[in-house]
């Protein structure tokens, strides 16, 4: 069986199964190049400076993410098309990348101000705002949400959020996603908490936010 004819599910469950070097190698080969370009994306939004070994280090910390708990982030993805799996992998690796920005080290005595930039995305016409006003409101979010780091589910609350709000995950794709923890329902429930609670705050009504217009 040839490895580099296999569809992404054949291939993903292969490497599973057999742990054939040969399938393994077909793995990197396809998928190195995406999750290096999602890191080194995600490194300079953060810092100026892009250090290639630390490019290396965290593609390598991507692929052991990948491979922790027995495979089990690969195991237990929900396989619908091969495109699925490629924006799975772009989100292992970009929460990498926010992973090491928010440990604390001696020259970085404290966690970063998530960069708006990361989540960057085509704004989806469901909010009906202006881009330009939502682009403002999303810093005003993220200004707040950032005010409950001190939460020990920060940094989850924070994901679903933006994976919800900014990328256009629906809930029950987030649940799936390794690292959650969490159920639909838990998803939603999460949701409509930070939701309320950024309403409340900001003043945002249900379908539009107020504009004096």
């Amino acid at each position: 069986m040839d490895p580099r004819k296999l569809s992404t599910q054949e291939l993903v469950q292969l490497c599973l199964d057999s742990k054939d070097e040969a399938s393994w190698t077909e793995f990197v080969r396809r998928f190195q190049p995406l999750i290096a370009g999602v890191v080194t994306k995600y490194v300079r939004h953060r810092t100026s400076r892009v250090n290639p070994d630390l490019i290396d280090d965290l593609i390598q910390e991507t692929y052991l993410k990948l491979c922790a708990n027995d495979f089990k982030p690969l195991r237990t993805f929900d396989f619908r098309h091969d495109n699925a799996f490629f924006g799975f992998l772009k989100v292992v690796a970009s929460h990498v990348v926010e992973d090491y920005f928010r440990r604390p080290t001696p020259d970085r005595p404290g966690r970063e101000e998530e960069d708006i930039e990361t989540l960057k995305i085509a704004i989806p016409s469901k909010h009906g705002i202006d881009p330009a006003e939502l682009e403002i409101l999303f810093r005003e979010v993220n200004q707040c949400l950032n005010e409950h780091a001190s939460d020990p589910n920060f940094t989850r609350d924070h994901t679903i959020f933006w994976l919800y709000y900014r990328q256009g995950f629906t809930a029950k794709a987030i649940s799936q996603l390794p690292g959650i923890g969490l159920g639909v329902k838990g998803v939603e429930s999460t949701l409509v908490r930070l939701t309320g609670m950024l309403r409340a705050r900001l003043a945002i009504p249900r379908k539009r936010r107020a504009s004096g217009g």
